[in-house]
């Protein structure tokens, strides 16, 4: 009498979850240029909320606190034009021009997004080492929103005599509009023109808009990250790194890829790729 045979067991496949190539891109630095905009929205929210107007005066007009006015009951405070001199008036009739563009009373928001914009350039265009150009900054920028907090820039501007920083709350937004568009447009679709492919074997390289693409073995590679600015690449940039490669061979190249995002987990994976190369190269 025969036993039975055993069923086979079957042989789960597991699929292979490698990602088939690595994408770096090299975004401009534009990309940490976001709290310009995004301080402009705010202040521009901020300007409007508190819903002041500005007038446009002749020179030499002074303002009189509760002066009477015929036909209006009660003292008014009033704007007094010189002699001889009138109030602007609309551009398609005669009728004065009324009030309407809404500013912030206080230089706050002037102020907080003029220092936002002149340390985002400096950081942007001057290399900055070390962790005291970082406590640095941060230390202008705390300053600025605590004189702010306390209303203390109002003072110090008129104490100077000459200084004033206000935008209305529509020049806040539009310029912060024009900023985010071009943010978006920069890191949704032109950063990604410029770019390395990583796949198991050879590396594809863009450097420049309009750039044919160039191949290498990725046999040899060395990598190298850079991310010695911390202002930059931990705070604004959220953890970028600058990236060099270093490729082998008769025509070796050194290849730049600025303002990388999520670096570690892509080197990761590439160095990965390499060591599978490497082990395929020795059997």
């Amino acid at each position: 009498m025969s036993s039975p045979v055993p069923n086979p067991v079957p042989v789960q496949v597991v699929p292979d979850e490698r990602p088939a190539e690595v994408v770096i891109i090299s975004h401009s630095p534009l990309f940490y240029w976001w709290p310009v905009w995004a301080v402009g929205f705010l202040m521009a929210g901020l300007s409007y909320w508190q819903g002041q107007r500005m007038a446009f005066v002749p020179p030499g007009t002074t303002a009189e606190r509760g002066a009477r006015v015929e036909g209006v009951e009660g003292p008014r405070d009033v704007l007094i034009a010189p002699a001889g001199q009138s109030l602007p008036a609309a551009s398609d009739s005669d009728e004065l021009q009324q009030p309407r563009m809404r500013m912030a009373e206080s230089n706050n928001p002037g102020v907080i997004w003029g220092i936002t914009l002149c340390l985002v350039v400096a950081v942007t265009h001057i290399k900055l080492r070390g962790v005291w150009s970082l406590v640095v900054l941060l230390f202008l920028f705390f300053t600025t929103v605590l004189l702010a907090v306390l209303r203390l820039w109002d003072p110090i501007f008129r104490t100077i005599g000459f200084l004033d920083i206000h935008i209305n709350a529509f020049g806040l937004f539009s310029i912060s509009l024009f900023l985010f568009v071009m943010w978006l447009l920069m890191f949704l679709v032109f950063d990604r023109l410029t770019y390395m492919i990583f796949t198991r074997g050879r590396l594809r390289v863009r450097k420049a808009i309009g750039e044919g693409e160039l191949v290498f073995d990725m046999r040899g590679m060395t990598f190298q990250r850079h991310r010695d600015d911390m202002f930059r690449h931990w705070l604004l940039g959220f953890g970028t790194a600058d990236l060099t490669v270093f490729t082998s061979g008769a025509n070796a190249q050194q290849l730049e890829m600025p303002n990388v995002m999520n670096i570690g987990r892509k080197l990761e994976l590439i160095n990965t790729m390499l060591q599978e190369l490497e082990v395929t190269k020795g059997r």
